[in-house]
């Protein structure tokens, strides 16, 4: 009887010491989910803005390789930018600078987007230029 009484004290012991540990496993499942959630949040937020620059940026690409090879001006891709600005969420106030050099077109936009998490925001700067394709130009 000696015997079982010596493992019951021990066990007693053992979960008397590992009684200051409970909860924590619970604790830090909670901060990770936190912390995956200010993450999936802020990406939620982030994403459509980078999206809409990257597809912008495209556009940009693309008016220019028009305006090079049908002749245009290079003041044309400035209307044709302001026209679908709109559909890319780009502010009013981008400033929009056309340019002939060299015999290619380029334009530069730049603006900035404001992103609003809570208690922060961060600007999205957006400065990109586009240089007409080399051999598309009419010489």
């Amino acid at each position: 009887m000696t015997f079982f009484n010596a493992g019951e004290r021990m066990n007693q012991q053992f979960l008397f010491a590992r009684q200051d540990e409970r909860g924590g496993a619970r604790l830090k499942f909670v901060i990770a989910i936190a912390v995956f959630a200010i993450v999936v949040y802020a990406g939620y937020l982030y994403i459509p803005v980078a999206v809409d620059a990257y597809y912008f940026r495209d556009v940009m690409q693309n008016k220019v390789d028009v305006a090079v090879t049908q002749g245009y001006e290079a003041s044309w891709v400035s209307d044709q930018l302001k026209k679908s600005a709109a559909e890319f969420h780009v502010p009013d106030n981008a400033i929009i600078t056309p340019a002939l050099k060299d015999s290619r077109v380029e334009v530069r936009v730049q603006f900035t987007r404001p992103i609003t998490f809570p208690g922060y925001t961060y600007n999205y700067d957006f400065d990109y230029t586009a240089r007409s394709t080399a051999f598309l130009t009419i010489k």
